[in-house]
């Protein structure tokens, strides 16, 4: 059995890692699919199939090439079918990993109600193929120490049930997986009915309609993601090995842990992480994390609109090395997790005077006597100052519940971090949301690459490449309620997409952060915001650091205007793709900080170097020669004249079929296959321009031009491309060592230009057009 993983299918292309064998075999398949004695290359502008290694690397070492197709058929899933069609001809497992259910849901979509009908009809247990029970499932690198049995709960217990006398924190047990951060986040999701239920959904259980069959569901980087899994766990002597519950027979925690490694590659992709990131998962909001240290001064004030919100509060001290849990004078426990249930100003009416003073109530998820005594606590004299409305209103009980009021003063003494997960304003039904919790934050996101070469400029520190990293504008014009400051509270969270998935390739998080740029209120700045700007303006906030994390983020407090953000990794040319995510109190009106997509004036130097549209006496005769009686060249015959007249560009190489092809289609409008003469002046035209712009951008004069220069030469030839095109292209049309050859350089400007005209025939001047799908087919297709 051999393994074939997805690389990022939205970013256009695969990473391969095969043996030998596996190679040969996958060559052997597209060669039967080619057919007996066809020419037809295994890889070509317009094919389907992933572009293959030269024959004397048959072992995929390190390749990770793209193949020939634009976004639209990635979005189709055509891509997916044939890969998949590949694979299973050469029993190739595709694991699945972070990068397929994010964008496409699982790599053969599983849809839970529809597999357990099917089993139920059939009279099996499913067994799913995308995650199946053998070792590679649990471990990517580390060998076994012992032989693990993968069996299904009614082998492990007389009597399975998904949830016994309901779930609590006491239903997570860890196993041998040092997951203790998933654990945690696990624990603190069961105080949360409607946010648990999301991701355990009810509909399924051992005693109806049992088909060894569940589906959990996780946020991934902006969309809610179901996973389908068999309920086969593994077991050493009988017992299930990770993730368990204090109930030998109540299964839904392991079952969840082995969704979440199936989300992720395997089991071993779990090992190490933050609770943070696991409850980013399991809600879609953002996290922060407070050092009591290291306070803002209106901290109680963030907790306090946090409440408002719904968010997640979660506190902790800091553990004593020799004593597990050990217990504080104060009657707390060290490096326990507690919750935040309520943050509040409480009217107090003592004997010299009446006010507010601000409380909080946390939970100890062990629900027992184990609580602070302190004041405040439960029963203390202090209580004897609140008005009997006021406790009757805070629902006051003194029961040994784990549950008790503190001090927002003693809170920020006795404890030493504070978590806050903030939701997203879809999370939670108001209906259920407790008293008091009524706002919600507002939420722009954003979806963006780094690509080596093109948008992958660095952090500030690279001022030359900098300014080409995605930028983004966030217009905040309302101030925060009631802020004394009449400023704007934003929360900015960047988060690198696919990293934990890809551990088995080698691949870690990349270091990543982020910088705030205010926009002056007048005058211009270009768009996207170049070098200059950045060598004369200082940033008016960043991300604390810089740091290998799946995800940063800071909160901030503006005044009123306009910001641009610019998301980077620490170095240049280090690829990956992220989210970008910004929270608010009142509506940011955000989008992207680049150039509009269009057509505008061809650079003067380009006219200067291609004075003559006409095409040269030869060249007329070679084309007249070859047009025969009809008048015009088809697409072998205008290859012929190009590389002729071209050479020198094309270093004896000769243009491509599909280039070819695409030229003829750029300007036949009838669709006759042909061009005739004043059809080929018109392409000529635009070629030699083509030709003087990519000797312009050549400038190491290697017959190429870096990538890094893409979107300017795009410029000089009157286009202009925003930040997402451009990746595209270079996906596309660049090399893998970050630079577009002359062919590959026509053909990206044959087909800009072919689908700029084809939008503007069927556009009202506006930024959509509208085709049937006949029109849609004809134009893509033939071009």
């Amino acid at each position: 059995m051999f393994n074939y993983y997805p690389k990022n299918f939205k970013a256009n292309g695969w990473g391969w890692h095969r043996t030998a064998n596996a190679a040969a075999a996958v060559k052997g398949f597209l060669n039967k699919e080619r057919g007996e004695g066809s020419s037809e290359p295994l890889i070509g502008n317009g094919s389907l199939y992933p572009k293959l290694p030269s024959e004397d690397d048959a072992s995929f070492s390190g390749v990770k090439l793209y193949p020939a197709l634009p976004a639209e058929e990635y979005e189709s899933g055509a891509v997916e079918e044939v890969v998949e069609e590949a694979c299973a001809a050469v029993n190739v497992h595709a694991m699945l990993g972070e990068t397929r259910p994010s964008s496409f849901g699982p790599a053969t979509y599983q849809d839970f109600k529809d597999i357990r009908s099917r089993c139920l009809a059939e009279g099996r247990r499913f067994e799913d193929p995308e995650f199946p029970a053998v070792d590679r499932s649990l471990y990517y690198k580390e060998s076994l120490d012992r032989p693990i049995t993968w069996l299904r709960p009614g082998e492990i217990s007389d009597n399975p049930q998904l949830f016994v006398e309901g779930y609590s924190r006491f239903d997570v047990q860890q196993g041998e997986l040092g997951d203790c951060w998933l654990l945690a986040a696990v624990a603190n999701l069961t105080l949360h009915r409607k946010l648990f239920f999301q991701v355990v959904p009810d509909d399924q259980s051992f005693d109806e309609d049992y088909a060894g069959v569940f589906h959990f569901r996780f946020w991934q980087y902006g969309r809610w993601v179901d996973v389908v899994i068999d309920d086969r766990l593994p077991t050493y002597r009988g017992k299930l090995v990770f993730l368990h519950s204090a109930e030998a027979n109540e299964f839904w925690s392991a079952l969840l842990e082995k969704a979440y490694a199936k989300l992720h590659g395997s089991y071993e992709a779990l090992k190490g992480g933050s609770t943070c990131e696991a409850m980013e998962d399991f809600t879609g909001g953002v996290t922060e994390m407070y050092e009591m240290s290291e306070l803002p001064p209106n901290f109680y004030t963030i907790l306090l609109k946090a409440y408002e919100r719904n968010s997640l509060m979660g506190c902790s001290i800091e553990p004593d090395p020799h004593i597990l849990e050990a217990e504080t004078p104060a009657g707390l426990i060290r490096g326990h997790a507690y919750s935040v249930t309520r943050v509040k100003y409480v009217d107090i009416e003592t004997p010299g005077r009446a006010g507010k003073i601000p409380l909080l109530r946390l939970r100890n998820p062990w629900g027992n006597e184990a609580e602070w005594n302190g004041p405040w606590s439960d029963k203390s004299p202090e209580w004897r100052y609140i008005p009997e409305s006021e406790k009757e209103e805070l629902g006051l009980t003194f029961d040994d519940d784990g549950e008790f009021w503190m001090s927002f003063k003693d809170f920020v003494n006795h404890f030493s971090r504070v978590e806050i997960c903030n939701l997203n304003p879809d999370s939670l039904d108001p209906e259920e949301c407790p008293e008091g919790c009524t706002k919600k934050w507002e939420m722009s996101v954003f979806e963006g690459e780094w690509v080596r070469g093109v948008t992958a400029g660095g952090c500030r520190n690279f001022l030359e490449t900098f300014w080409r990293n995605p930028q983004y504008t966030v217009t905040l014009s309302d101030p925060d309620e009631g802020d004394d400051e009449n400023k704007c509270t934003i929360i900015v969270a960047l988060m690198q997409k696919n990293r934990r998935s890809q551990r088995h390739q080698g691949l870690e998080c990349l270091t990543i952060g982020f910088a705030v740029y205010r926009l002056p209120d007048y005058g211009h700045v270009p768009k996207p915001l170049d070098v200059n700007f950045f060598k004369y303006n200082a940033s008016v906030g960043r991300s604390q650091a810089f740091i290998n994390l799946r995800e940063v983020s800071a909160r901030f407090k503006f005044e009123p205007g306009s910001y641009v953000i610019v998301p980077s990794t620490f170095d240049p040319d280090e690829e990956g793709e992220f989210l970008l995510r910004v929270f608010s109190e009142k509506d940011n009106n955000m989008a992207e900080n680049d150039e509009d997509i269009g057509m505008g004036d061809v650079d003067d130097r380009v006219k200067e170097l291609a004075p003559d549209p006409e095409p040269a006496d030869p060249v007329r005769e070679f084309f007249t020669r070859l047009a025969g009686s009809d008048g015009e060249v088809d697409w072998q015959e205008l290859k012929e004249i190009l590389d002729y007249a071209m050479r020198e560009e094309l270093q004896g190489q000769g243009f491509s079929k599909d280039v070819c092809r695409s030229m003829i289609a750029m300007l036949d409008k009838d669709g006759s296959g042909g061009l005739g003469f004043e059809e080929f002046k018109s392409l000529w035209i635009d070629l030699r321009n083509w030709r003087a712009v990519f000797r312009l951008y050549d400038v190491e004069r290697r017959g190429a031009v870096p990538a890094s220069h893409l979107r300017d030469a795009l410029h000089s030839a009157g286009y202009t491309v925003n930040a997402h095109v451009l990746n595209v292209l270079a996906h596309r049309y660049g090399t893998t060592d970050g630079y577009i050859q002359f062919d590959d350089f026509i053909m990206c400007a044959v087909r800009l230009k072919t689908m700029i005209d084809t939008f503007n025939s069927r556009s009202s001047g506006g930024d959509y057009a509208t085709f049937s799908l006949e029109e849609w087919l004809n134009r893509t297709v033939y071009s």
